[in-house]
């Protein structure tokens, strides 16, 4: 990654918090809560960019704009609601699962080679 690439993210991420900033207080609240959840459990691609995020930016900002309270966008599930945009996405979830699932059989393996 170069410097100037650096500096372009830095730049994309603060537009992307003025946007966040610019949302209803009702929407920032519920846009931090599901930030927090997907960078703990969400998809592995989003540490390539903003550009879920900047959907949900999106789709938050429409709903502002027709006067929608936050909880009926998302409905009253949020966690519910960031399970589903993620739902066809690899998760870190899924990479430590998978790393366990190898783990046990290459023991499993190695158990039953001694005992032939």
């Amino acid at each position: 990654m170069s410097i100037q690439d650096i500096i372009e993210g830095k730049k994309e991420w603060r537009a992307h918090v003025a946007r966040v900033k610019g949302l209803p207080k009702d929407y920032q609240i519920v846009y931090k809560e599901i930030q927090k959840y997907l960078f703990k459990v969400g998809p592995v691609e989003l540490t390539d960019g903003i550009g879920l995020l900047s959907g949900i930016i999106d789709l938050f900002e429409e709903g502002a704009s027709l006067g929608k309270g936050v909880l009926e966008v998302t409905g009253s599930d949020v966690a519910a609601f960031c399970d589903e945009l993620i739902k066809d996405s690899k998760t870190y979830a899924d990479i430590y699962q998978e790393s366990v699932d190898q783990k046990v059989s290459k023991a499993m393996k190695k158990v039953t080679d001694k005992t032939k």
